[in-house]
């Protein structure tokens, strides 16, 4: 099993990667492959809705997002780390998560997804939210600890300050690592649910 993680913010050793960390080493001991790729600190465009990945299966614009699009279809479960910039994520890592989610046509039911958020004080609940919306939306379970997935520091490694934020991570971890092997041994003994013709409603005829 593996497990991608994206590190949204611009530091690389910053906050957001104390927490990334803190779940890899429970990731690691439950036998369950990691990736951690950093992409906060690239220069990535937003989505034009240009239609090309409809066409061609992958994003027009040729950098990291397509370079992610095969790591997240192999991987079981997706763990999206970000620090909070005026009550929600940073800019590049929604450009990324944007124009991979939607530029992607495989099936991501049952892959597992987490989003976890730093900060110095508040606005960790909005961005929480914000990335979570990205696994509702593609029928992915979300992975939930003992309490929102937060941790708080202002200066690049003041997180590991915060042990009630690293037992948070640690426990998502291990529960994401158990919700993966039990999706796996149902997907074995019952299969995917079965799809329904999908239906959409335009609201403007």
């Amino acid at each position: 099993m593996k497990v991608l993680l994206l590190n949204g913010s611009p530091r690389a050793n910053g906050n957001t990667a104390i927490a990334l960390k803190e779940m890899e080493a429970v990731f690691l001991k439950e036998g369950i492959e990691t990736e951690i790729v950093q992409v906060g600190h690239l220069a990535v465009r937003g989505c034009v809705a240009c239609g090309y990945c409809y066409r061609n299966g992958k994003c027009v614009v040729d950098d990291v997002v397509n370079e992610l699009a095969s790591k997240f279809e192999e991987c079981d479960g997706l763990v999206v780390g970000s620090p909070v910039y005026y009550a929600s994520p940073n800019a590049t890592l929604i450009a990324v998560l944007d124009r991979l989610f939607y530029s992607t046509g495989f099936d991501k039911r049952m892959k597992v997804g987490a989003a976890v958020v730093a900060a110095r004080r508040g606005g960790l609940s909005s961005s929480f939210d914000v990335l979570n919306k990205y696994f509702t939306i593609s029928g992915m379970p979300v992975a939930s600890g003992q309490y929102w997935n937060s941790i708080h520091g202002t200066a690049p490694g003041e997180g590991v300050q915060d042990g009630e934020g690293l037992q948070i991570m640690r426990t998502l971890a291990a529960n994401m690592a158990f919700l993966m092997k039990s999706i796996a041994l149902g997907k074995e003994k019952f299969g995917l649910p079965e799809q329904e013709k999908r239906v959409s409603t335009n609201f403007i005829r």
